[in-house]
């Protein structure tokens, strides 16, 4: 192959307005196929295929080739008028099937693209142009009972990480697990590292059994050893008036949903699989100490626990699916360690509860209090929980503290069989928003894999709620956070992609339209936590109960006022309005008070707004 083979041809970049330029007459339509951008997820193009007829010069001969690029080049930098940024052309090889690959020495807009693909076809001699369209592999995990995780698909009740592994599946993360401890599982332990125990020695004069290591369960104090020895216990063991119950194997189930071994033919996947996981075990027969669980967080986050060796392994991300207690406010101790983590970087997500009450409040409908949730730590993502339609699970904490939701309805994960210690593995399906925070840190363990800078406590949060999922069943006065947590918009957003996935806001209150009266009648949408501008096709849909159509004037107002008209008096005596309007809102901010505004301009027939949304 000559080194003029090898050569770059200039080429003027092209604009958009400028392809009028190039004549219709000038090349068959058929010869380019201008789709191929579309069918590109990305939209900077850097790589096409030229295919000339057989028996044409530069189909074979290696100098005629070059030429041709390099008219078509010269010819497209004259007709769009020049003053771009030159681009090259560089030819990479020939396909089987004929065509050359061809390549730009920076990528083209799609309208460049555009631009370069109808001027090498303008060449009689060219047979077909395309751009040279990116796959990419659709990663479906193989694990058995992936179908039962409805949590991470695409349904309702879905956080969308089936998307988001196309891109990531967290590698180079590491997820705490502050919880139980973990028990052996062979869909787990592949992703399992180093950990601690952190539980201590039993307090003297609270009523434990004769031991010292009630709680701990396995002999010791504070160890390197956080496997999970069970937490089961009689009736009575845990206080006079508690309950007996079995070993739940908690840590093993949460963590088996942040980070499962994934894609090996077996048993569940994980939000994360390719993360991590650190299991720090705090929790044991009738539960943990916060001295414990302060010690946990600030070791887990990579900081200095007297006694404690250093952690080899720092968390990006801590879950805690925990909470329980007296008092209403976050305890000191929690936030201390709670800034310290944060100071280091390290995401911490919790869960908000399974007492159906305030997440804040922490008491039920009479007023009683019923413990305390993380939610109160402020410096802290609190999950809510839904189930598989994306309603608000019945038993899930709700209130202004709750920054976001998640599955947490019959979600199945790693587990063991054992009562009161561990036996054969298994798995099972759990209800509580311990389930739910799980797969919020995996979803953040995402996020930090591909950040080009780690986002901070705040960052993420924000970004989180930000590319939320509208809630498909709104939890009404129960509310639990911004929407669905969103991995492939989130993943999507921070990688800075084009836009994080559209929100659906929507007002069903209904609103009589008064008869014949200029001022008519508004109702609002509120919108909050967005950032930037709307986008040029917003949908406002609109459900109008009115018996004549002619006599409606409706109007969206902007929260800076504009007005923009959807209905002009048309339709004469039609019944009703029930129609979805696209609307270039560009030069609107996202969040502020939204309107729909409707007038009734003539006498005798009345209606009323019965509902309308906003979707961008």
């Amino acid at each position: 192959m000559s080194a003029r083979f090898n050569s770059f041809n200039s080429l003027a970049a092209a604009t958009a307005l400028a392809l009028a330029g190039v004549s219709g007459s000038a090349f068959a339509a058929d010869r380019v196929d201008l789709s191929s951008l579309n069918a590109d997820s990305g939209d900077r193009f850097g790589r096409f295929l030229v295919k000339y007829r057989s028996g044409s010069a530069p189909r074979g001969d290696v100098a005629s080739f070059n030429k041709a690029i390099g008219s078509a080049a010269s010819a497209t930098s004259s007709r769009l008028g020049g003053g771009k940024r030159a681009v090259q052309l560089k030819r990479l090889r020939r396909t089987a099937s004929g065509a050359d690959v061809v390549l730009t020495s920076r990528a083209l807009s799609r309208d460049e693209a555009a631009a370069l693909m109808r001027q090498l076809a303008a060449d009689p001699a060219v047979e077909s142009v395309s751009n040279d369209i990116r796959m990419v592999p659709y990663f479906t995990p193989n694990d058995t009972n992936f179908s039962q995780q409805f949590g991470f698909g695409t349904g309702n009740g879905g956080i969308r990480a089936t998307t988001a592994w196309d891109v990531t599946k967290g590698e180079g993360t590491v997820v705490a697990v502050i919880d139980t401890g973990v028990v052996s599982h062979s869909d787990l332990n592949g992703n399992v590292i180093a950990g601690y125990d952190f539980i201590s020695g039993d307090p003297a004069g609270e009523g434990l059994p004769a031991g010292g290591f009630f709680v701990a369960n396995d002999g010791d104090g504070r160890d390197a050893n956080p496997a999970d020895p069970g937490n089961g216990v009689d009736a009575g063991q845990c206080g006079a008036n508690g309950q007996a119950r079995n070993s739940n194997w908690h840590g093993t189930h949460v963590a088996g949903t942040v980070a499962a071994v994934t894609n090996n033919a077996k048993g569940v996947a994980g939000t994360a699989h390719a993360a991590k996981l650190v299991p720090v075990r705090v929790l044991g027969r009738c539960g943990g100490y916060g001295s414990d669980i302060s010690d946990a967080i600030i070791w887990a986050s990579g900081g200095s626990v007297p006694g404690a060796p250093a952690n080899p392994n720092p968390a990006d991300v801590i879950n805690m699916s925990l909470g329980g207690g007296a008092p209403s406010a976050c305890p000191q101790i929690y936030k201390d360690a709670l800034v310290d983590a944060a100071a280091r970087g390290t995401i911490v997500v919790v869960a908000a509860g399974n007492s159906n009450a305030n997440a804040l409040t922490a008491v039920d409908g009479t007023g009683q209090p019923v413990g305390y949730t993380l939610t109160n730590c402020g410096t802290v993502i609190s999950v809510g929980s839904v189930t598989s339609s994306g309603a608000r699970s019945s038993f899930s904490n709700y209130g202004a503290g709750v920054d976001i939701a998640a599955p947490g309805s019959g979600i199945l994960s790693t587990t063991n069989n054992g009562t009161r210690g561990p036996t054969t593995e298994t798995y099972l399906s759990y209800d509580g928003t311990s389930m739910a925070a799980p797969h919020v840190a995996g979803v953040a363990a995402l996020v930090q894999s591909v950040a080009p800078t780690p986002l901070t406590q705040e960052q993420m949060r924000t970004l989180l709620k930000n590319t939320a999922r509208a809630f498909p069943v709104s939890p009404g006065t129960k509310p639990i956070g911004a929407g669905i947590v969103n991995a492939a918009a989130a993943v999507a957003a921070v990688q800075g992609g084009s836009n994080p996935g559209a929100q659906t806001y929507s007002n069903g209150t209904d609103a009589n339209i008064p008869d014949n009266n200029a001022t008519g009648v508004s109702t609002s949408i509120a919108v909050s936590g967005r950032t930037g501008n709307a986008p040029s096709n917003a949908q406002v849909s609109v459900s109008i109960v009115h018996t004549y159509q002619g006599d409606l004037i409706v109007d969206l107002i902007a929260p800076d006022g504009t007005v923009y008209n959807l209905h002009s008096r048309t339709g004469a005596g039609a019944d009703n309005i029930n129609q979805t309007y696209t609307v270039n809102l560009s030069s609107e901010a996202l969040n502020g008070t939204w309107q729909l505004r409707a007038a009734d301009r003539d006498a005798q027939d009345t209606g009323r707004i019965d509902s309308w949304s906003i979707t961008f």
